[in-house]
């Protein structure tokens, strides 16, 4: 293989990567807002279960939490849910075996889904954490300045507390954000093919080690254009200060 295809072969494994930290962002960073509230509730039956929930996944790795998702519904049950998924896509899609993106996704849909479920859950609750240490950062003073003004709590909550707290959260869910991209590697481990895995499938039918270490380029080139783009968000909200 050139340098040329083992790039292409390589970059359809990063695509692969992007998506599950795409679909990441975009289920965990709403779905630990509400986990922070119930954190927070006042209703304690509510805040210990909450509390233990995300004290469970924060505790355990993962990679254990993506074995727990892909196999546990079939050990439980006897149904492989996601192996199903793999085999009604293979048995009623024409799926093209040249080994492109597209059959990539259709061949590891299920394991694929697996893997967000988990890492949307996972990140979900290391979300919710920075949003209630945001919130819980901000003084009573300014609720209850807020309240003498004669705002009611949902008023106080919007046009004072939020602003502050998204200015607060930024860099701890930026270095979040930065370490999920690295973390897409962990899928490799139920064969879901982003770049590492592409890399190992290199080694073992091409004897080629050194694609392994070009992956960190990909990474590299990503996280740099994450840091920009944080760095600019970061700084558009400087005039929040404290």
């Amino acid at each position: 293989m050139s340098f040329l295809d083992i790039t292409v072969f390589l970059a359809n494994g990063f695509v692969i990567s992007l998506i599950i930290f795409a679909v990441t962002l975009l289920l965990g960073i709403p779905l630990g807002l509400p986990i922070a509230f119930c954190s927070m509730s006042r209703f304690k039956p509510l805040r210990t279960i909450s509390k233990i929930i995300v004290w469970i996944v924060r505790g355990i790795p993962l990679m254990l939490q993506i074995f727990i998702i892909y196999y546990v519904p079939g050990l439980l049950f006897n149904y492989p849910v996601f192996s199903q998924i793999d085999r009604y896509i293979i048995a009623n899609f024409n799926i093209p075996t040249d080994g492109s993106l597209v059959q990539l996704l259709l061949v590891n849909a299920g394991g694929l889904v697996s893997v967000l479920i988990a890492f949307s859950i996972n990140y979900a609750c290391y979300f919710s954490e920075i949003y209630r240490g945001g919130i819980e950062s901000i003084s009573k003073g300014q609720y209850e300045a807020g309240y003498v003004l004669g705002l009611t709590k949902s008023q106080v909550f919007k046009k004072i507390v939020l602003k502050q707290v998204i200015k607060r959260i930024v860099p701890p869910m930026s270095n979040e954000i930065i370490t999920l991209i690295k973390d897409t590697a962990l899928a490799n481990c139920i064969m879901i093919p982003e770049i590492i895995k592409q890399a190992k499938e290199l080694a073992a039918t091409q004897a080629l080690v050194w694609p392994l270490f070009y992956t960190g380029v990909f990474y590299l080139i990503f996280v740099g254009i994450l840091t920009v783009v944080l760095g600019k968000v970061e700084k558009k909200l400087s005039y929040f200060r404290s």
